[in-house]
């Protein structure tokens, strides 16, 4: 693991893995189209935790290179707040990092995201360990020399901190800052902590522009920041995904936080009431209450029974917005801050009354496909036939004349193009077709969650039709020449991104079943049933070779196909664009010497004891 203290370091630092990824593909290390470095980065104010490392865990898995940050930023707190006794353990986050095999820790001072003048007098300032400026001294180099000139700074303790000399109005209008929309922060924290969110979105916006990661990691316990850092990647058209990742609990239920080891062993048992508070109201939820006010009372009523907690808030928002809900139609956050002596916590649960999605990845020759399609009919449920996706795409760009490797145009192409799934016999005009996502969200309202195992009217892949902005293509997307050239097409980064994004707007309501190889990982990380599904090589061989001489084709070296599917097992699960990978909750199906009907009563059964409550 790599230590970076300065901006300049870890940028040189990054943008030498950039040139040295560079420098393979021409050399021919990777066959494939050339992708982008992926980046992941997890931004933190150190003190971490199980919480924090389940970040970097999900980032190791996601991307080629790991930076981590550590920073307490001493813009999002109020003077009255606790900045000064922030929780502050570097020696042992690094040790955390280092065995969370992250690649770089970037720890940067006030002074040198530009908090504060660098120089006074011409000299540099010292920094304070206590202010959150963590002098290199502390910070284990592989240059023990290092040390020789960092032991000599002090920690300092003046009245006037940072954090105070900051709050400053005059200061303050000396720093570019980043406004989020007053919608976003008015409610929940923002209400008693006016500057809270204009100080953390000012700070991630550096940071994101310092590292340029390909995705950046944020703990759904912090609900109101991640719709936060989500509008302002949008609304400034910053390159980056933002993941947003599941609460981390102690076994309590406690919400995961650098701020519980503040509290006694009394106000921590106390502090767990928070989550079986929202844990009852989410049964209440399952149960089919949909009013807020029912749902809050049911959380109020709980509290009380913790003498020492004291609620500040508990409300009902919708989860990307912040809008106060009075009842939710499709998706609510009900969302908790409360104060155990002189420690605030936070607590949330989303509430979400979509149907399951299934995810089902795996390897070539597992008959993903097929399963997918039957499993769907079954269930009454959309297969979202993401091949075809890829093909329409492919069609367009060749009835468009664009060349196949001619990236930036297919890029401005599919970022342009429309593809719907449509009931068969619509035709092709406007009026008479409706899209699937639209259904999904009509059949999605009438159906109550507790029976929506139950046969609905939803169309399967059998019964649909695709189209292209506007033109119906479900057969042409089949020829030959679209077959020959859709998987250098969906080898493209960006062809990959925008499709992905309309795969999730047609999951938004649930009700669907679909397949890859990062569905569950990737596409629909929140999916309700993931399923990966899998077999020997020697049986994928075996049922190749079937399908093989039922096309004619006989004499077929059963050797030969067990090394094919060998090599390219290795390519999907190694290959820099969406790679083959088992999500940590899926459930994996081998399915050696079972039928088709065999495999989808299994998975049938296990979507019906999902959406037991």
């Amino acid at each position: 693991m790599r230590l970076f203290t300065t901006i300049l370091g870890l940028r040189c630092y990054l943008d030498s893995c950039r040139f040295k990824r560079h420098d393979l593909e021409r050399s021919g290390s990777y066959p494939e189209v050339a992708t982008p470095l992926e980046i992941g980065f997890v931004p933190t104010m150190g003190a971490l935790h199980a919480g924090h490392l389940s970040l970097i865990q999900r980032a190791r898995k996601e991307n080629k290179i790991v930076v981590v940050s550590i920073f307490v930023n001493p813009l999002q707190f109020a003077p009255t707040e606790d900045f000064q006794r922030y929780p502050r353990t570097l020696k042992q986050d690094q040790t955390l990092c280092e065995q969370a095999h992250v690649d770089a820790l970037f720890v940067p001072d006030a002074e040198e995201l530009g908090l504060i003048k660098r120089m006074t007098n011409g000299e540099w300032r010292s920094r304070s360990v206590s202010e959150g400026v963590m002098a290199n001294s502390e910070l284990k180099t592989p240059n023990s020399k290092l040390k020789t000139q960092n032991s000599k700074l002090k920690t300092q303790n003046s009245k006037h901190s940072l954090r105070e000399r900051y709050a400053n109005k005059t200061q303050n209008s000396k720093l570019t800052q980043v406004l989020p929309p007053t919608s976003l922060t008015s409610e929940l924290c923002g209400r008693s902590r006016p500057e809270h969110f204009q100080g953390v979105a000012t700070i991630v916006t550096k940071l994101l522009n310092i590292v340029q990661p390909t995705r950046a990691y944020f703990g759904q316990k912090d609900a109101q920041q991640l719709a936060v850092i989500r509008q302002l990647v949008m609304d400034l058209n910053l390159p980056v995904e933002i993941v947003g990742c599941a609460i981390a609990r102690e076994p309590s239920g406690l919400a995961l936080s650098s701020r519980n080891q503040y509290l006694s062993g009394t106000e921590r048992e106390q502090a767990a009431m928070i989550y079986r508070a929202l844990q009852q109201a989410s049964s209440a939820f399952q149960a089919g209450e949909r009013l807020g006010s029912k749902l809050i009372g049911a959380v109020k009523a709980m509290l009380t029974t913790a003498p020492n907690l004291i609620p500040e808030y508990v409300e009902l928002v919708h989860p990307m917005t912040m809008t106060p809900l009075t009842q939710i139609e499709d998706t609510g956050l009900l969302a908790v801050a409360a104060r155990i002596g002189s420690t605030r916590l936070i607590d949330n649960v989303l509430l979400s009354d979509r149907q399951p999605i299934v995810a089902i990845d795996g390897p070539a020759g597992a008959g993903k496909s097929t399963v997918a399609r039957l499993v769907a009919q079954t269930l009454g449920l959309v297969y979202l036939d993401t091949g075809a996706m890829y093909r329409a795409l492919t069609w367009l760009v060749m009835q468009s004349g664009i060349a196949i490797d001619d990236e930036p145009a297919i890029a401005e192409l599919v970022s342009q193009c429309q593809i719907e799934f449509r009931e068969q016999g619509t035709g092709n005009k406007d009026q008479e077709g409706k899209d699937l996502n639209s259904k999904l969200k009509t059949q999605n309202s009438k159906l109550k969650t507790q029976n929506s195992k139950l046969k609905t009217s939803t169309p399967s892949l059998a019964s649909s039709a695709i189209f292209v902005n506007g033109q119906e293509v479900t057969q042409a997307i089949r020829s030959l020449e679209v077959t020959s050239q859709v998987s250098a097409i969906a080898a493209q980064p960006a062809v990959r991104w925008a499709l992905v994004r309309q795969q999730q707007l047609y999951g938004k309501h649930g009700g669907i079943v679909i397949e890859g190889r990062d569905i569950g990982t990737n596409v629909f990380p929140d999916a309700e049933l993931k399923i990966f599904l899998t077999a020997s090589v020697q049986e994928r061989a075996r049922r190749r070779q079937r399908d093989l001489q039922d096309q004619g084709i006989g004499d077929v070296n059963l050797g030969k196909l067990e090394q094919s599917i060998y090599d390219r097992d290795r390519k999907d699960s190694t290959r820099s664009l969406a790679p083959l990978c088992k999500a940590d909750d899926a459930i994996e199906l081998i399915t050696d010497g079972l039928t088709i009907q065999a495999v989808i009563d299994q998975i049938v059964e296990r979507y019906n004891a999902t959406i037991q409550f």
